[in-house]
């Protein structure tokens, strides 16, 4: 009789299931399913929301008259506040009082995990609702921004972004005026939104109070406001309207206008175009002389107090 030659690996018991059953898992993961993720909750239901109706608001020969408009000027105030903008000139004016900068970490780290916290609710909430989408809008992009400010070491880059996300808070500002939370319904939704668009004047304000990179460019100066507001206007009417006609969603009333917007009509936009260049170009000068002024009476409080100290003692 001969002895049949048995191996060891015919003792371990075949996996080959557990293969197949992970590449049937894997198959879920295709791109109707991380499409169904992006949009996939967006409810047309809800008025300004999005759908084909929200996407025929405006006539298609109106739209591409519009945006063709709108872009050219937008490019025309970047390319003419670049020409103005010498950033060899500002990195030496606040080169000097580079030391102060470096100064709170503790505060600055606090405030990071803050934000970091709360914006992580909100894309968590977005994911629970398939509406990913719309943390391109810009409220989000520049809590990402700010984000990056509070991580990033003082430096040219944190300079150029901290100046220029100062001049986009245009939309916090009309997202706390004008709060469109109809299709928040999960708990806590609406709380987190408040607290989201409120942070996003604190981290300026707080970064003001450093100075360094984070000082903000004479009152006068409306160079960066312009360049903001160009950046702004061509973001708005390249990416966000072409994505929003490809996926039918409304990404900041691009196609068609809120419920709460006091313009309501077909030319929204164009009235949008004229009181939002106002806003950006005031808003951020109006944010920095309040920094100012509360920096200022910080500054004086802090003064009576150790008076009092002194006296005291």
């Amino acid at each position: 009789m001969f002895r049949q030659e048995v191996g060891v690996a015919s003792f371990i018991p075949s996996c080959s299931y557990l293969f197949q059953h992970e590449k049937r898992n894997m198959s879920r993961y295709n791109i109707y399913t991380l499409l169904d993720w992006v949009y996939g909750g967006v409810d047309p239901k809800f008025e300004g929301n999005g759908g084909p109706e929200c996407a025929a608001f405006l006539a298609p020969q109106q739209r591409i008259r519009e945006s063709v408009v709108i872009i050219l000027l937008s490019l025309l105030e970047i390319v003419a506040a670049l020409k103005k903008i010498d950033l060899s000139r500002e990195l030496r004016v606040v080169g000097k009082e580079g030391v102060r900068a470096k100064e709170d970490s503790l505060g600055k780290n606090l405030l990071l995990v803050a934000l970091c916290m709360t914006f992580g609710v909100e894309v968590g909430f977005k994911f629970a609702t398939k509406t990913v989408i719309y943390l391109l809008n810009p409220c989000h992009v520049v809590t990402m921004l700010q984000i990056f400010l509070l991580a990033c070491p003082p430096c040219k880059t944190a300079m150029i972004v901290f100046r220029l996300q100062v001049h986009m808070l245009n939309g916090a500002f009309l997202a706390l005026m004008f709060p469109v939370v109809n299709t928040r319904l999960l708990p806590f939704e609406k709380e987190v939104y408040y607290i989201q668009h409120s942070m996003l004047y604190l981290v300026p304000l707080y970064l003001f109070r450093k100075g360094g990179v984070y000082k903000p460019e004479p009152l006068g100066d409306m160079w960066w406001a312009l360049l903001s507001t160009g950046i702004l206007f061509f973001y708005h009417f390249t990416f966000l309207q072409c994505l929003g006609l490809l996926t039918e969603v409304n990404l900041n009333n691009m196609l068609c206008p809120a419920v709460s917007d006091p313009f309501y009509g077909p030319w929204y936009r164009v009235w949008a175009t004229g009181h939002q260049t106002l806003l950006t170009l005031i808003h951020g000068k109006l944010l920095t002389l309040l920094s100012q002024h509360s920096s200022s009476a910080f500054r004086c409080m802090l003064d009576t107090l150790r008076l009092r100290s002194k006296k005291v003692d």
